[in-house]
């Protein structure tokens, strides 16, 4: 059984971290999920959250994302489907799920 990594985002700062940590664990085998809100889904439009694509399993919460200003650039965000904007009851079921959870 693989362990998975959770990464809680809740600031619009250290994205470089969060790409760095993903990038390690990604190397060793490990399943990672992150959940950005609050602040942190401002990260989704930055150039090098594209980064995280393909490495993680990437969620945002849509009611941040439009409180955040960002309702209908959805579209926008690289590796993040329709259905991965979600609400909090994602990161609660990631929470129960993951073995390690980092929260920034």
């Amino acid at each position: 059984m693989t362990e998975t990594l959770g990464l809680l985002v809740n600031t619009d700062k250290h994205l470089d971290y969060v790409i760095n940590i993903v990038n390690a664990a990604y190397a060793k085998g490990k399943d990672i999920e992150i959940f950005f809100t609050g602040k942190g889904v401002l990260l989704t439009l930055k150039s090098n959250f594209r980064k995280l694509a393909g490495k993680a399993r990437l969620s945002v919460c849509d009611v941040s994302f439009r409180a955040n200003g960002l309702n209908g650039r959805e579209a926008e965000v690289p590796g993040v489907g329709f259905k991965d904007f979600a609400t909090q009851a994602r990161n609660a079921e990631m929470i129960a799920r993951v073995d390690r959870y980092l929260v920034f």
